[in-house]
Protein backbone atom coordinates (compact mmCIF):
# COMPACT_ATOMS: atom_id res chain seq x y z
CA UNK A 1 0.00 0.00 0.00
CA UNK A 2 0.91 4.00 -0.69
CA UNK A 3 0.23 5.67 2.31
CA UNK A 4 1.64 8.91 1.54
CA UNK A 5 -0.60 10.15 -1.09
CA UNK A 6 -3.20 10.71 1.88
CA UNK A 7 -1.54 13.69 2.23
CA UNK A 8 -3.40 15.82 -0.91
CA UNK A 9 -6.46 16.21 0.62
CA UNK A 10 -4.82 18.50 3.74
CA UNK A 11 -3.40 20.65 0.79
CA UNK A 12 -5.80 23.61 1.51
CA UNK A 13 -5.34 23.48 5.24
CA UNK A 14 -1.36 23.29 4.41
CA UNK A 15 -1.16 26.55 2.06
CA UNK A 16 -3.44 28.10 5.12
CA UNK A 17 -1.29 27.22 8.18
CA UNK A 18 1.96 27.84 6.13
CA UNK A 19 0.61 31.87 5.21
CA UNK A 20 0.08 32.03 9.30
CA UNK A 21 3.48 30.66 9.51
CA UNK A 22 5.46 33.04 6.78
CA UNK A 23 3.11 36.07 8.84
CA UNK A 24 5.52 35.60 11.76
CA UNK A 25 9.07 37.21 11.33
CA UNK A 26 10.79 34.65 13.28
CA UNK A 27 14.41 35.81 12.88
CA UNK A 28 16.82 35.19 15.69
CA UNK A 29 16.09 38.85 18.13
CA UNK A 30 17.94 39.59 21.13
CA UNK A 31 17.40 36.81 23.72
CA UNK A 32 14.50 37.41 26.38
CA UNK A 33 14.14 35.66 29.51
CA UNK A 34 12.42 32.15 28.46
CA UNK A 35 12.97 33.07 24.81
CA UNK A 36 16.68 32.43 23.97
CA UNK A 37 16.12 33.80 20.41
CA UNK A 38 14.12 36.40 21.03
CA UNK A 39 10.89 37.04 20.46
CA UNK A 40 9.30 36.26 16.93
CA UNK A 41 11.51 32.30 16.80
CA UNK A 42 9.36 31.26 20.23
CA UNK A 43 6.25 32.98 18.56
CA UNK A 44 6.63 30.59 15.07
CA UNK A 45 7.51 27.60 17.60
CA UNK A 46 4.25 28.48 20.13
CA UNK A 47 2.22 28.74 16.70
CA UNK A 48 2.83 25.25 15.72
CA UNK A 49 3.22 23.71 18.64
CA UNK A 50 -0.38 25.23 19.33
CA UNK A 51 -1.46 24.19 15.80
CA UNK A 52 -0.13 20.42 16.95
CA UNK A 53 -2.38 20.45 20.31
CA UNK A 54 -5.87 21.52 17.98
CA UNK A 55 -5.16 18.24 15.96
CA UNK A 56 -5.00 16.12 19.20
CA UNK A 57 -1.19 15.22 18.80
CA UNK A 58 1.00 15.15 22.12
CA UNK A 59 3.15 18.25 22.36
CA UNK A 60 6.03 19.60 24.31
CA UNK A 61 7.96 23.03 24.30
CA UNK A 62 11.81 22.32 25.69
CA UNK A 63 12.42 26.24 26.80
CA UNK A 64 12.04 27.76 23.12
CA UNK A 65 14.78 26.25 22.07
CA UNK A 66 12.67 23.74 19.87
CA UNK A 67 9.33 21.59 20.92
CA UNK A 68 7.25 18.36 19.62
CA UNK A 69 4.54 17.39 18.25
CA UNK A 70 4.27 13.36 18.88
CA UNK A 71 2.05 10.23 18.14
CA UNK A 72 1.82 6.52 18.69
CA UNK A 73 3.77 4.54 21.46
CA UNK A 74 6.35 2.25 22.06
CA UNK A 75 9.82 2.42 23.75
CA UNK A 76 11.40 3.72 20.74
CA UNK A 77 11.70 6.67 18.74
CA UNK A 78 11.74 8.40 14.94
CA UNK A 79 11.63 11.48 14.11
CA UNK A 80 11.25 14.02 11.63
CA UNK A 81 13.20 17.26 11.82
CA UNK A 82 12.45 20.62 10.29
CA UNK A 83 12.50 24.47 11.67
CA UNK A 84 10.63 27.63 12.19
CA UNK A 85 13.43 30.44 12.43
CA UNK A 86 14.30 32.52 9.28
CA UNK A 87 17.51 33.95 7.78
CA UNK A 88 16.62 38.06 7.87
CA UNK A 89 14.49 39.16 4.42
CA UNK A 90 16.65 41.69 3.12
CA UNK A 91 16.12 43.80 0.21
CA UNK A 92 14.92 43.47 -3.43
CA UNK A 93 11.50 41.76 -3.33
CA UNK A 94 9.00 42.03 -5.05
CA UNK A 95 6.07 41.01 -2.87
CA UNK A 96 6.44 41.53 0.97
CA UNK A 97 8.93 39.08 2.45
CA UNK A 98 6.56 38.02 5.16
CA UNK A 99 2.95 37.42 3.29
CA UNK A 100 2.83 34.02 1.65
CA UNK A 101 1.60 35.43 -2.34
CA UNK A 102 0.60 33.39 -4.73
CA UNK A 103 1.67 33.99 -8.24
CA UNK A 104 -0.05 30.59 -10.10
CA UNK A 105 1.83 27.53 -8.29
CA UNK A 106 4.55 29.84 -6.92
CA UNK A 107 4.21 30.70 -3.07
CA UNK A 108 6.48 33.65 -2.39
CA UNK A 109 7.55 34.37 1.04
CA UNK A 110 10.68 34.10 3.74
CA UNK A 111 10.74 30.56 5.14
CA UNK A 112 8.53 28.75 2.33
CA UNK A 113 11.59 27.34 0.78
CA UNK A 114 13.68 27.02 4.19
CA UNK A 115 11.82 25.88 6.34
CA UNK A 116 8.40 26.48 6.80
CA UNK A 117 6.75 25.06 4.01
CA UNK A 118 8.33 21.32 5.10
CA UNK A 119 8.08 22.25 9.18
CA UNK A 120 3.80 22.53 7.97
CA UNK A 121 3.92 19.22 5.64
CA UNK A 122 5.96 17.39 8.20
CA UNK A 123 2.78 18.12 10.78
CA UNK A 124 0.29 17.02 8.63
CA UNK A 125 1.75 14.09 8.12
CA UNK A 126 1.45 13.05 11.28
CA UNK A 127 -1.84 14.51 11.42
CA UNK A 128 -2.79 11.82 8.18
CA UNK A 129 -1.18 9.28 10.23
CA UNK A 130 -3.93 9.86 13.38
CA UNK A 131 -6.80 10.63 11.17
CA UNK A 132 -6.34 7.50 9.50
CA UNK A 133 -5.80 5.58 12.87
CA UNK A 134 -2.11 4.05 11.56
CA UNK A 135 -0.59 1.78 14.36
CA UNK A 136 3.12 1.99 14.77
CA UNK A 137 5.73 0.12 16.57
CA UNK A 138 7.42 3.27 18.12
CA UNK A 139 6.50 6.58 18.55
CA UNK A 140 6.83 9.59 15.81
CA UNK A 141 7.74 12.95 16.74
CA UNK A 142 8.19 16.30 14.60
CA UNK A 143 10.60 18.08 16.05
CA UNK A 144 10.08 21.79 15.13
CA UNK A 145 13.72 24.10 16.28
CA UNK A 146 13.63 27.51 16.67
CA UNK A 147 17.44 27.98 15.92
CA UNK A 148 18.67 26.36 12.98
CA UNK A 149 19.94 29.43 10.94
CA UNK A 150 22.21 30.78 13.83
CA UNK A 151 24.10 27.56 14.76
CA UNK A 152 21.39 24.74 15.85
CA UNK A 153 22.21 25.13 19.42
CA UNK A 154 18.11 24.63 19.52
CA UNK A 155 18.57 21.12 18.94
CA UNK A 156 21.96 20.95 21.04
CA UNK A 157 19.69 22.03 24.42
CA UNK A 158 16.57 19.82 22.93
CA UNK A 159 18.32 16.57 22.69
CA UNK A 160 20.23 17.41 26.25
CA UNK A 161 17.25 17.21 27.56
CA UNK A 162 15.24 14.91 25.45
CA UNK A 163 15.72 11.11 23.86
CA UNK A 164 17.80 11.00 20.67
CA UNK A 165 15.82 9.14 17.68
CA UNK A 166 16.82 6.17 16.32
CA UNK A 167 15.85 7.01 13.43
CA UNK A 168 14.77 9.81 11.49
CA UNK A 169 14.95 12.51 8.53
CA UNK A 170 14.82 16.07 7.87
CA UNK A 171 13.07 18.01 5.11
CA UNK A 172 15.63 20.64 4.99
CA UNK A 173 17.79 20.08 1.38
CA UNK A 174 17.25 17.87 -1.90
CA UNK A 175 16.37 14.52 -3.04
CA UNK A 176 17.86 11.97 -3.31
CA UNK A 177 18.83 11.42 -0.29
CA UNK A 178 22.01 13.54 1.29
CA UNK A 179 24.26 11.23 3.53
CA UNK A 180 27.16 13.60 3.38
CA UNK A 181 27.55 17.03 4.69
CA UNK A 182 30.50 18.71 5.07
CA UNK A 183 31.81 19.99 8.20
CA UNK A 184 31.08 23.67 8.85
CA UNK A 185 33.65 26.20 10.39
CA UNK A 186 33.17 30.14 11.48
CA UNK A 187 35.59 31.79 12.52
CA UNK A 188 35.95 35.64 13.07
CA UNK A 189 39.11 37.52 11.97
CA UNK A 190 39.92 40.95 14.21
CA UNK A 191 42.19 44.21 14.00
CA UNK A 192 44.77 44.28 16.89
CA UNK A 193 44.11 48.05 18.43
CA UNK A 194 42.88 51.25 16.36
CA UNK A 195 43.26 50.80 12.52
CA UNK A 196 43.94 53.14 10.64
CA UNK A 197 43.21 54.39 6.77
CA UNK A 198 40.16 56.58 4.81
CA UNK A 199 37.83 53.84 5.86
CA UNK A 200 35.98 55.38 8.50
CA UNK A 201 33.36 52.72 8.37
CA UNK A 202 32.63 49.62 6.52
CA UNK A 203 28.81 47.46 6.91
CA UNK A 204 27.79 44.72 5.41
CA UNK A 205 26.15 41.07 6.35
CA UNK A 206 24.05 39.93 9.37
CA UNK A 207 24.80 36.43 9.47
CA UNK A 208 27.87 34.10 7.98
CA UNK A 209 25.81 31.63 6.55
CA UNK A 210 24.71 33.92 3.89
CA UNK A 211 26.70 36.04 1.12
CA UNK A 212 26.12 39.83 1.65
CA UNK A 213 24.28 41.48 -1.06
CA UNK A 214 24.58 44.92 0.81
CA UNK A 215 27.58 46.47 1.81
CA UNK A 216 28.34 50.46 2.33
CA UNK A 217 31.25 52.08 3.26
CA UNK A 218 32.08 55.82 4.65
CA UNK A 219 35.51 57.21 3.15
CA UNK A 220 37.47 60.42 4.14
CA UNK A 221 39.27 61.58 1.18
CA UNK A 222 39.58 63.85 -1.64
CA UNK A 223 37.55 64.81 -4.49
CA UNK A 224 40.21 63.55 -6.94
CA UNK A 225 40.12 59.80 -4.90
CA UNK A 226 36.08 60.14 -5.47
CA UNK A 227 36.52 61.16 -9.22
CA UNK A 228 38.95 57.85 -9.58
CA UNK A 229 36.45 55.66 -7.64
CA UNK A 230 33.64 56.44 -10.00
CA UNK A 231 35.85 55.94 -12.59
CA UNK A 232 36.81 52.46 -11.03
CA UNK A 233 33.75 51.47 -10.30
CA UNK A 234 32.65 50.78 -14.21
CA UNK A 235 35.40 47.74 -13.55
CA UNK A 236 34.35 45.92 -10.81
CA UNK A 237 30.94 43.40 -10.92
CA UNK A 238 28.27 44.55 -9.13
CA UNK A 239 26.64 47.90 -8.75
CA UNK A 240 27.68 51.00 -6.99
CA UNK A 241 25.92 54.16 -5.98
CA UNK A 242 27.94 57.72 -4.45
CA UNK A 243 27.03 59.53 -2.01
CA UNK A 244 28.28 63.15 0.03
CA UNK A 245 28.54 62.65 3.70
CA UNK A 246 29.47 64.87 6.53
CA UNK A 247 32.68 62.69 6.61
CA UNK A 248 33.58 62.60 3.09
CA UNK A 249 31.80 59.87 0.67
CA UNK A 250 29.55 57.02 1.19
CA UNK A 251 29.52 54.09 -0.86
CA UNK A 252 26.84 51.44 -1.41
CA UNK A 253 27.58 48.61 -3.31
CA UNK A 254 24.33 46.07 -4.32
CA UNK A 255 25.27 42.24 -4.96
CA UNK A 256 23.25 39.27 -5.29
CA UNK A 257 22.46 37.16 -2.00
CA UNK A 258 23.37 33.37 -1.98
CA UNK A 259 23.40 30.61 0.86
CA UNK A 260 26.75 29.91 2.40
CA UNK A 261 26.91 26.31 1.00
CA UNK A 262 27.38 27.86 -2.48
CA UNK A 263 28.95 31.50 -2.10
CA UNK A 264 29.89 31.38 -6.29
CA UNK A 265 25.99 31.68 -7.45
CA UNK A 266 25.76 34.87 -5.68
CA UNK A 267 27.89 38.26 -5.58
CA UNK A 268 29.43 39.26 -2.73
CA UNK A 269 28.94 43.00 -1.96
CA UNK A 270 31.34 43.27 0.77
CA UNK A 271 34.44 41.97 -1.04
CA UNK A 272 32.70 44.18 -4.58
CA UNK A 273 33.05 47.09 -2.09
CA UNK A 274 37.02 45.69 -0.98
CA UNK A 275 38.01 44.98 -4.80
CA UNK A 276 36.86 48.51 -6.15
CA UNK A 277 38.31 50.34 -3.03
CA UNK A 278 41.60 48.76 -3.06
CA UNK A 279 41.92 49.29 -7.26
CA UNK A 280 42.47 53.18 -6.03
CA UNK A 281 43.32 53.26 -2.28
CA UNK A 282 46.86 52.46 -1.68
CA UNK A 283 47.67 50.36 1.25
CA UNK A 284 47.87 53.05 3.68
CA UNK A 285 44.75 54.12 3.11
CA UNK A 286 42.88 51.12 2.80
CA UNK A 287 45.18 50.11 5.89
CA UNK A 288 46.49 46.69 6.87
CA UNK A 289 42.94 44.98 7.96
CA UNK A 290 41.14 45.73 5.07
CA UNK A 291 44.00 45.21 2.24
CA UNK A 292 44.96 41.59 3.87
CA UNK A 293 41.20 40.81 4.00
CA UNK A 294 40.73 41.62 0.08
CA UNK A 295 43.85 39.69 -0.37
CA UNK A 296 43.26 36.56 1.59
CA UNK A 297 39.10 36.03 1.14
CA UNK A 298 37.64 38.65 -1.12
CA UNK A 299 36.19 36.67 -3.79
CA UNK A 300 38.24 33.52 -3.52
CA UNK A 301 35.44 31.49 -2.71
CA UNK A 302 37.41 27.97 -2.57
CA UNK A 303 39.94 29.13 0.33
CA UNK A 304 43.21 30.09 -1.83
CA UNK A 305 43.69 33.17 -1.02
CA UNK A 306 44.59 32.02 2.85
CA UNK A 307 46.11 28.53 1.68
CA UNK A 308 43.05 26.26 2.67
CA UNK A 309 41.39 25.14 -0.91
CA UNK A 310 40.91 21.61 -0.77
CA UNK A 311 38.31 19.06 -2.57
CA UNK A 312 37.98 15.56 -2.03
CA UNK A 313 35.81 12.46 -3.91
CA UNK A 314 33.20 12.08 -1.19
CA UNK A 315 31.72 15.32 -1.05
CA UNK A 316 33.43 18.38 -3.37
CA UNK A 317 35.58 21.35 -2.70
CA UNK A 318 35.98 23.33 0.44
CA UNK A 319 33.63 27.35 -0.08
CA UNK A 320 34.48 29.88 2.12
CA UNK A 321 32.24 33.03 2.49
CA UNK A 322 32.73 36.56 3.98
CA UNK A 323 29.61 36.53 5.47
CA UNK A 324 30.24 39.84 8.18
CA UNK A 325 32.09 42.57 7.63
CA UNK A 326 32.77 45.88 9.93
CA UNK A 327 34.60 48.55 10.27
CA UNK A 328 33.92 51.64 13.46
CA UNK A 329 34.98 52.96 15.67
CA UNK A 330 38.41 52.32 14.54
CA UNK A 331 38.00 48.68 14.98
CA UNK A 332 37.36 46.20 12.47
CA UNK A 333 35.66 42.46 12.43
CA UNK A 334 35.28 39.48 9.72
CA UNK A 335 32.54 36.60 9.87
CA UNK A 336 33.81 33.71 8.01
CA UNK A 337 31.97 30.78 7.22
CA UNK A 338 33.92 27.66 5.45
CA UNK A 339 31.99 24.52 4.69
CA UNK A 340 35.07 21.65 4.18
CA UNK A 341 34.79 18.29 2.95
CA UNK A 342 33.83 15.25 4.86
CA UNK A 343 37.51 13.57 5.24
CA UNK A 344 39.18 17.11 6.20
CA UNK A 345 39.98 18.78 9.39
CA UNK A 346 38.58 21.61 10.85
CA UNK A 347 40.94 22.49 13.60
CA UNK A 348 43.52 22.02 11.06
CA UNK A 349 42.13 24.62 8.74
CA UNK A 350 41.67 26.97 11.53
CA UNK A 351 45.13 26.86 12.60
CA UNK A 352 46.24 27.61 8.85
CA UNK A 353 44.33 30.61 8.55
CA UNK A 354 44.99 31.68 12.13
CA UNK A 355 48.71 31.61 11.20
CA UNK A 356 47.77 33.81 8.10
CA UNK A 357 46.22 36.10 10.26
CA UNK A 358 48.33 36.35 13.12
CA UNK A 359 51.45 37.03 10.85
CA UNK A 360 49.76 39.67 8.89
CA UNK A 361 49.50 40.96 12.41
CA UNK A 362 45.94 40.11 13.24
CA UNK A 363 44.06 37.59 15.34
CA UNK A 364 41.40 34.92 14.50
CA UNK A 365 38.71 33.84 16.87
CA UNK A 366 36.95 30.27 15.77
CA UNK A 367 33.06 29.96 16.55
CA UNK A 368 31.53 26.96 15.45
CA UNK A 369 32.93 24.05 13.89
CA UNK A 370 30.63 21.58 13.28
CA UNK A 371 31.61 18.35 12.24
CA UNK A 372 31.07 16.66 8.90
CA UNK A 373 28.15 13.72 8.64
CA UNK A 374 28.53 10.73 6.53
CA UNK A 375 25.98 8.12 6.98
CA UNK A 376 27.29 4.12 4.77
CA UNK A 377 25.07 4.14 1.80
CA UNK A 378 23.97 0.45 3.20
CA UNK A 379 22.06 1.86 6.27
CA UNK A 380 19.02 0.73 7.04
CA UNK A 381 17.34 4.24 7.13
CA UNK A 382 18.62 4.89 3.67
CA UNK A 383 17.18 1.81 2.26
CA UNK A 384 13.28 2.84 3.86
CA UNK A 385 13.92 6.08 2.85
CA UNK A 386 14.71 5.09 -1.08
CA UNK A 387 11.58 2.66 -0.98
CA UNK A 388 9.41 6.02 -0.06
CA UNK A 389 10.99 7.84 -2.87
CA UNK A 390 10.73 5.28 -5.51
CA UNK A 391 7.17 4.62 -4.97
CA UNK A 392 5.79 8.12 -5.38
CA UNK A 393 8.09 9.19 -8.21
CA UNK A 394 9.16 5.76 -10.08
CA UNK A 395 12.60 6.07 -9.57
CA UNK A 396 15.33 6.05 -6.82
CA UNK A 397 16.88 7.99 -4.95
CA UNK A 398 20.51 8.81 -5.93
CA UNK A 399 22.83 10.01 -2.26
CA UNK A 400 24.83 13.24 -2.46
CA UNK A 401 26.94 15.35 -0.51
CA UNK A 402 25.89 18.86 0.01
CA UNK A 403 28.05 21.84 1.70
CA UNK A 404 25.08 22.62 3.89
CA UNK A 405 24.41 22.31 7.38
CA UNK A 406 21.06 20.70 8.26
CA UNK A 407 19.33 18.89 11.69
CA UNK A 408 20.83 15.51 10.40
CA UNK A 409 24.60 15.91 11.95
CA UNK A 410 22.71 16.74 15.53
CA UNK A 411 21.64 13.29 15.47
CA UNK A 412 24.79 11.79 15.44
CA UNK A 413 24.44 9.42 12.66
CA UNK A 414 20.80 8.08 12.80
CA UNK A 415 19.37 10.63 10.55
CA UNK A 416 19.65 12.24 6.96
CA UNK A 417 18.84 15.00 5.03
CA UNK A 418 15.93 13.94 2.18
CA UNK A 419 14.12 16.56 0.33
CA UNK A 420 12.09 18.83 0.13
CA UNK A 421 13.41 19.76 -3.54
CA UNK A 422 13.89 18.41 -6.47
CA UNK A 423 17.25 18.42 -8.90
CA UNK A 424 15.14 19.38 -12.01
CA UNK A 425 13.38 22.36 -10.16
CA UNK A 426 15.11 26.11 -10.59
CA UNK A 427 16.85 28.46 -7.94
CA UNK A 428 14.21 28.39 -5.38
CA UNK A 429 16.17 31.83 -3.91
CA UNK A 430 17.42 30.01 -0.41
CA UNK A 431 18.50 33.10 2.03
CA UNK A 432 18.09 35.13 -0.83
CA UNK A 433 14.97 37.92 -2.34
CA UNK A 434 11.85 35.97 -3.42
CA UNK A 435 12.66 32.47 -1.66
CA UNK A 436 9.60 30.63 -3.14
CA UNK A 437 8.16 27.29 -3.46
CA UNK A 438 6.16 25.98 -6.80
CA UNK A 439 2.97 24.43 -5.03
CA UNK A 440 2.52 21.36 -7.63
CA UNK A 441 5.86 20.34 -7.09
CA UNK A 442 5.93 20.75 -3.29
CA UNK A 443 2.81 18.12 -2.70
CA UNK A 444 4.97 15.66 -4.38
CA UNK A 445 7.76 15.90 -1.90
CA UNK A 446 4.62 15.79 0.59
CA UNK A 447 3.80 12.21 -0.72
CA UNK A 448 7.12 11.57 -0.34
CA UNK A 449 7.18 12.67 3.38
CA UNK A 450 4.07 10.95 4.22
CA UNK A 451 5.27 7.74 2.88
CA UNK A 452 8.60 7.87 4.44
CA UNK A 453 7.31 8.82 8.13
CA UNK A 454 4.93 5.83 7.15
CA UNK A 455 7.42 3.40 6.89
CA UNK A 456 9.79 4.89 9.89
CA UNK A 457 6.28 5.00 11.78
CA UNK A 458 5.16 1.45 11.29
CA UNK A 459 9.07 -0.36 10.49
Amino acid sequence: MIFGTQILKYREEIAKDMAELVAVPSVRGNAQKGKPFGQEPARALGMMLSRAESMGLAVKNVGNYAGHAEYGCGDEMAAVVAHVDVVPAGDGWSSDPFTLTQKGNLYFGRGTADDKGAAVVALYCLKALKDAGIKGNRRLRVIFGAGEETGMEDLEHYFQNEEMPAMGFTPDSDYGICNREKGILRLDLLSRGKISGAVQKFQAGAVYNAVPDRAEAVLSCSAGTVDALKKASASVEGSFTFTSVEAGIQIDAKGRASHAMQPQEGLNAAAALLCLLSKVLSEKELGGFLTFLNRSIGFHYDGSGIGVQQSDEESGPLTLNLGILRVEDGAARAGIDIRYPVTADGAQIFGKIKRRAEEAGFSAERGEDIPPLYLPGDSRLISILQGAYADIVGKPAELYATGGGTYARAMKGHAVAFGPFFPDEPDRRLHNTDEHIDMDRFMVHAQICLEAMYRIFTA
